[in-house]
């Protein structure tokens, strides 16, 4: 940002704000978070949590501040007269026009080469997939032996015993000794666990050491030691360190503690956990056993109002039948009532086709001697015998004369 790009009073002039915000931009844009070696002093705490402190060499110093939520977790790196590489924005406090360093991370001096080491490893086993997510292995939810690798003279291993009784004295523990810093101990590490997995005399392993420095814990910093997790066919819990401390056998591990104590705790469900989860499901058996039985007892009420005694149900199906009779009655005699009604049309319409009938009305029928009923006069024949038929009666005549 210029001069330019603030707003000026007469002849271009800037306020001192506005200067010094222009300085602070330019410092932070210039230069990029940096390494910056020197000695501490002036340590203060505000109540803030903040820390402040100077960086100086034997030519020079600068102001430092520390934040609180970066400050927590350095404790133990920030005290008078200490040799550090703090990691730092270089920037500017505006309201004072005073140069300092923003500090994000410190370490001790002479560490750069050890560290920058660790970064690498760990940039090329994590492009490897040797920490992925999909690895991991999960945790047995109840363990009944659990194998610890460290130190036998370790005050972790004191520590995880303890916690490990606490929390439930039935689990039973075996102890695979190695050493856990100095010449030659990621190797006896590494021999170690692939031991512990060959035997597979554990359903989870614990890795664990108290807290040091980073060449203290270097020997969880070594390849071998990783990959040997990473091949262990049982799950490992690392627990290297303070909170704050963190190793490479932590990222391959398929659970990471904060510490010795908190491994332990993670690995090993605590007894009165358990009892009061076990307490929690009897208690929803006994429920459900319970609305079951009540949802039984229900249905067999709903039976019992079904059920019925043997007279009454012979009753109600002779009720049924007496019904069922009645009803057959009523329809056959509706049924023969309309067949009368039937009977009757017919037989009136078959008394109107009755040649009696037709004959009472005063006509008669003159059949010839074979029976053939004359229905024209030039049928018959002069002198031929025929027959009339009356309603009553018949006459035999000769035909004498006909009228055509």
């Amino acid at each position: 940002m210029s001069f330019s790009d603030q707003p000026a009073g007469a002849a271009g002039v800037v306020t001192v704000s506005q200067l010094l915000r222009s300085v602070r931009m330019t410092l932070e844009s210039r230069f990029a978070l940096a390494w910056v070696r020197g000695e501490v002093s002036n340590l203060s705490r505000a109540p803030s949590g903040h820390v402040y402190f100077t960086l100086k060499d034997g030519g020079a110093q600068a102001d430092c501040v520390m934040f609180r939520s970066r400050a927590a977790a350095f404790d133990g790196e920030l005290h008078d007269g200490a040799q550090v590489e703090a990691r730092a924005l270089v920037t500017l406090y505006e309201p004072r026009g005073r140069f300092q360093l923003s500090v994000e991370a410190v370490r001790r001096a002479g560490l750069g080469p050890l560290y920058e080491r660790f970064l690498r490893l760990k940039e090329k086993l994590e492009r490897e997939g040797l920490f992925a997510a999909q690895a991991k292995r999960p945790l047995p939810a109840f363990p009944r032996t659990i194998g610890v690798v460290t130190s036998p003279a370790a005050a972790a291993l004191r520590d995880v015993l303890a916690t490990l009784a606490r929390r439930n004295p039935a689990v039973r523990v075996i102890v695979y000794p190695v050493p856990v810093q100095g010449e030659g101990a990621a190797r006896r590490i590494a021999a170690m666990l692939a031991r512990a997995s060959e035997r597979a005399e554990c359903d989870v392993l614990l890795l664990v050491r108290g807290g040091g420095s980073l060449e203290d814990l270097w020997s969880f910093n070594e390849e071998a030691v990783a990959r040997a997790i990473r091949a262990s066919r049982l799950p490992v819990v690392a627990g290297v360190g303070h909170e704050t401390d963190f190793t490479i056998a932590d990222f391959a591990a398929d659970a990471r503690a904060p510490t010795p104590t908190a491994a332990a705790s993670l690995a090993c469900p605590s007894a009165g956990e358990l009892v009061l989860q076990l307490s929690r499901h009897a208690q929803s058996v006994s429920r459900e056993m319970r609305r079951r039985l009540d949802y039984a007892a229900q249905a067999v009420d709903g039976y019992a109002r079904r059920l019925q005694h043997p007279a009454e149900r012979l009753r109600a199906h002779l009720g049924l039948v007496a019904q069922l009779g009645a009803r057959l009655g009523f329809a056959l005699a509706h049924h023969l009532h309309a067949c009368e009604a039937k009977l009757g049309r017919l037989r009136a319409a078959l008394g109107g086709l009755d040649p009696q009938a037709v004959l009472a009305r005063g006509y008669s029928i003159t059949y010839r001697a074979s029976g053939e009923v004359l229905r024209d006069a030039a049928q018959a024949r002069d002198g031929e015998r025929v027959r009339t038929t009356l309603a009553r009666g018949a006459l035999e005549s000769e035909v004498r004369k006909r009228e055509t």
